[in-house]
């Protein structure tokens, strides 16, 4: 079966790497162009596009104005599908009906709870104890189209949004696989989605990582793990600004102190009020340094029983 494939981010390249070694036939590679990152603002590749080339596979940039070239380069291809990994842009005609398999999706939620680009963040800061993974035949909407395979997963109490999604991405690699061979076969019957419960997860920013301490523990505890590792979450203590890296829920009890106050600390972590109840930071950072645990934090850097960490 030939493929194309268009994909970005890390979370793309389980499915690159399962089409290489189960012999499918990867002609071409679409990926996000090369983007300057790192302290040295270096030109790096986007994660599919390394590992595309070290696999000897042609890729081409996507850059702006490029659609229209690329559209014809992916179709001169003749591919069997096109298969799309969190490539980041909406596919339109003549491409969405060209392959005659279609163009398939993999996306990290169970659609249509959670359409859109941040559906295991947005999962996780709504206490879903379950998410999953969707293989898809895109259409002209976002996230709209026929479902071909689901699978779901638990969603760990202590899980963050990166140990989520770097399993689903594995489970999403070995389901891709699965319904691309029975859907060449003619064992799969694609599912409409319903609209009326559809739910859409936006674009993640940092306006979302002050943490809210008046919240109730779980919640709190939610964002923190939700916004882990980007776009963390972040608090002023006194005129110091700090990224909370770790956390679990401490005690339900009412805490009878303002929320964001140190009620106690130790080398296992540094409790703090909530809104209802207190959780306990066991991991701390400040921006720009490396992420420490609270023992190793707490001795280059003072914090007092009584201190209050401020949104």
């Amino acid at each position: 079966m030939k493929i194309v494939f268009m994909g970005s981010p890390d979370f793309a390249v389980p499915s690159l790497e399962a089409l290489v070694e189960n012999r499918f036939e990867v002609s071409l590679v679409v990926t996000q162009p090369d983007r300057r990152a790192g302290r040295g603002r270096k030109m790096l590749p986007t994660a599919v596009k390394a590992v595309a080339q070290g696999h000897g596979i042609p890729v081409l940039d996507f850059g702006k104005g490029d659609r229209k070239m690329i559209t014809e380069a992916i179709m001169a291809e003749k591919p069997d599908a096109v298969v799309v990994v969190a490539f980041g842009h909406i596919l339109r005609e003549p491409l969405l009906s060209a392959p005659p398999l279609g163009c398939i999706n993999v996306h990290a939620s169970l659609l249509p709870r959670w359409r859109g680009v941040s559906p295991v963040q947005y999962a996780m800061m709504h206490g879903d104890s379950w998410t999953g993974v969707t293989i898809m035949n895109m259409d002209k909407g976002v996230d709209t189209g026929p479902v071909l395979a689901q699978r779901a997963i638990a969603i760990g109490p202590e899980e963050t949004a990166g140990d989520v999604l770097e399993n689903l991405a594995g489970q999403g690699a070995d389901l891709l696989i699965h319904t691309l061979r029975n859907r060449a076969n003619g064992h799969i019957c694609a599912l409409e989605q319903t609209d009326e419960s559809a739910v859409y997860a936006p674009k993640l920013t940092k306006t979302l990582s002050a943490v809210r301490w008046d919240r109730d523990m779980v919640t709190v505890h939610n964002q923190i793990r939700a916004l882990s590792p980007w776009p963390g979450t972040t608090s002023f203590l006194g005129e110091k600004i700090l990224k909370v890296t770790q956390a679990r829920p401490m005690s339900n009890l009412d805490p009878q102190r303002k929320p964001g106050t140190v009620m106690s600390l130790n080398e296992e972590g540094v409790q703090v009020a909530c809104g209802q109840g207190s959780i306990l930071l066991t991991g701390l950072q400040v921006p720009g340094k490396r992420p420490l645990p609270v023992d190793e934090f707490l001795r280059g850097f003072e914090i007092q029983v009584g201190d209050v960490f401020c949104s």
